[in-house]
């Protein structure tokens, strides 16, 4: 399991979903290798062995970038576990390509690194909670 966010050229207008216009569609964004170039930048130990799937370790987080195959891109996601220090890992990420994400799991829907840690906690009660009723016996 992990807290996923999906990245694509949100409006900067936009201060929630329910704020996008009824016709928005996500346009191009940097191209893959771009991407991976950056990710590489702010942390040279990612593994960009497969560039559709890059991995990267911090020090108590892992992030998986699924960028997909798709060309032009218009959109690729973060799979996260592990700690707040992925917050800091992937708001770098969006600055540096002038994107934004959607957070299913925040209040507007919208990635903020202000309120994320928010966001991160209630996924990690909901795996938790998930975890623990999977481990329950039957009929309890």
């Amino acid at each position: 399991m992990s807290w996923d966010l999906f990245v694509m050229d949100i409006p900067r207008s936009a201060e929630s979903v329910e704020a996008l216009p009824r016709d928005w569609a996500p346009g191009p964004i940097p191209p893959r290798e771009e991407i991976v170039r950056i990710i590489r930048d702010i942390l040279p130990t990612a593994d960009v062995s497969d560039p559709s799937w890059v991995r990267v370790d911090g020090p108590d987080f892992s992030v998986e970038v699924s960028l997909g195959d798709q060309v032009p891109l218009t959109t690729f996601a973060c799979h996260i576990r592990g700690g707040d220090a992925a917050i800091g890992f992937v708001a770098e990420l969006l600055d540096a390509l002038q994107l934004r994400a959607f957070d299913p799991g925040s209040d507007t829907g919208i990635f903020n690194p202000a309120t994320a840690a928010d966001s991160l906690r209630r996924w990690r009660d909901y795996r938790n909670q998930i975890i623990t009723d999977a481990a329950k016996p039957r009929g309890s």
